[in-house]
């Protein structure tokens, strides 16, 4: 009996359909699979922080990533209908979207160990933006080991030596790489909280094996474990303030703009609105010493006049007093006061943009940045401010200290800088460009110390 054409042609297109299925179906996750690299110390919750394997000073660790195809279409997709398309077009002045890029599961290996199901997905603003629109894959990263607990009951609290979640920043707009790590550094031995940071080699596979995207530097996240470690409670409000709010300006107070990443279900904000009053008390100039005691109870001055003369020093441009962003607020619970984090330093140690880092007198910072100006305006706090000044040029950012830290990360991760196989771009800068990005640096700190100095004298 002979077979029509047409007749074969049908069980030939349900022969594809049954052929496609058993592929879809080989791509879904079996979710009864087994974690036999788990312990208790590095998958744990009840693992310590081993800051010394996740944040090591002398090392540049390698993770590889593992997606599949599907959920990398997913974040191209996404990234797409968000962004635009990949690789067309620079992005424009305040150009974000305005949700965080989806997440989707991963695989991640360290040194031999897997860790399953773990959380990925593209993070930034402008650092995001620049590659994205100029079709650079070294695009920054964050990492959350248990995002995916409730899929997978098998990962719950799942942790990196302790760590629940990590963001890799790309080190954007930074020849020498080395900037966000060593800004973070300076301003914890100024004793502002700020999170520990160390070199990673990223290798992703997305379906075609693995592809090395760069040097990274991973960051510690303030709420997972800064404001545990470096606080005596984790238990306090954090804010990550962003927005006309986020400078401080009178009757700029919005909730939109103090983001709450603690105790998200209280909607309660008395703590922020205590500080816009005090800020923005008729005490300031009617009696001052009245005012320092009334911001004094609601917010640690000390540390944030710290934090000043450090950031102006190192000429941190990207931070409040000229973008409202890249800090906390947290309410220390044994304080009541808040208490500023510092945040974000790709873009610190150089000059800057949008015309230029702060000058070291601020004289040129207008009363809507208030935090600076009625600070600055007060005689007491300035010459606080001087006398840290001073402090931080004499300790963490003295000239000889400094030269010393840049050539030793310059060194530890320049043997690292290679080319990459991918056709798009090669997501590092030359040896060349790095070697410049050190004598620039090198350059920057010997200027600064005359600047300061010129300054206090």
């Amino acid at each position: 009996m002979k077979i029509k054409s047409s007749s074969l042609l049908v069980i030939l297109i349900i022969f594809l359909i049954f052929a496609c299925e058993d592929k879809k179906s080989e791509e879904v996750d079996d979710p009864n699979f087994d974690t036999p690299d788990w312990t208790d110390e590095t998958h744990g919750k009840g693992g310590e922080l081993n800051y010394g394997i996740v944040f090591p000073l002398d090392k540049v660790n390698r993770i590889d990533v593992v997606i599949s195809k599907e959920n990398w279409k997913k974040m191209m997709d996404d990234m797409t209908a968000n962004w635009g398309p990949f690789g067309q077009g620079g992005q424009r002045p305040g150009d974000f979207a305005d949700e965080n890029p989806i997440w989707v599961p991963c695989d991640l290996i360290f040194e031999e160990k897997q860790w399953y199901k773990v959380g990925i997905r593209f993070k930034g603003n402008s650092s995001l933006g620049f590659a994205w629109h100029r079709g650079k894959w070294k695009i920054p990263l964050k990492l959350d080991f248990d995002e995916y607990e409730d899929d997978y009951p098998q990962i719950d609290n799942q942790r990196f030596y302790g760590f629940k979640q990590l963001s890799l920043s790309s080190n954007a707009m930074d020849p020498s790489l080395i900037r966000e790590k060593v800004s973070a550094d300076i301003f914890r031995d100024a004793d502002v909280p700020a999170a520990h940071t160390a070199f990673y080699r990223v290798y992703l596979d997305h379906g075609d094996g693995p592809q090395f995207w760069g040097i990274y530097t991973s960051v510690e996240v303030v709420d997972d474990t800064v404001i545990e470690t470096q606080f005596t409670s984790d238990d306090g409000n954090l804010y990550k303030p962003e927005g006309r709010g986020a400078t401080f300006a009178r009757g700029s107070f919005s909730e939109a703009s103090f983001s709450k990443k603690t105790n998200e279900d209280d909607s309660d904000w008395n703590d922020i609105l205590a500080m816009f009053d005090a800020l923005h008390s008729d005490n300031r100039i009617s009696d001052p010493d009245t005012w320092r005691n009334e911001l004094e109870s609601i917010f640690q001055t000390d540390i944030f006049l710290m934090w000043l003369a450090t950031n102006t020093t190192i000429q941190n441009w990207d931070s409040y007093g000229k973008m409202s962003q890249n800090y906390y607020l947290y309410n220390d619970p044994e304080t009541s006061k808040l208490t500023w984090i510092t945040w974000d330093h790709n873009e610190a140690l150089h000059h800057g943009k949008a015309g230029g880092a702060l000058s070291i007198g601020l004289s040129e910072v207008r009363d809507d940045w208030p935090l600076i100006r009625f600070l600055m305006d007060n005689e007491t706090y300035q010459k606080q401010y001087k006398t840290n000044l001073r402090s931080v040029i004499n300790g963490p950012f003295k000239t000889e200290k400094m030269i010393a830290i840049y050539q030793k990360y310059h060194d530890l991760i320049r043997p690292y800088i290679a080319r990459t196989n991918n056709d798009n771009s090669d997501p590092e800068v030359s040896p060349q460009q790095l070697d410049r990005g050190l004598s620039e640096l090198i350059d920057h700190v010997q200027s600064r110390h005359g600047i300061v100095n010129s300054y206090l004298n």
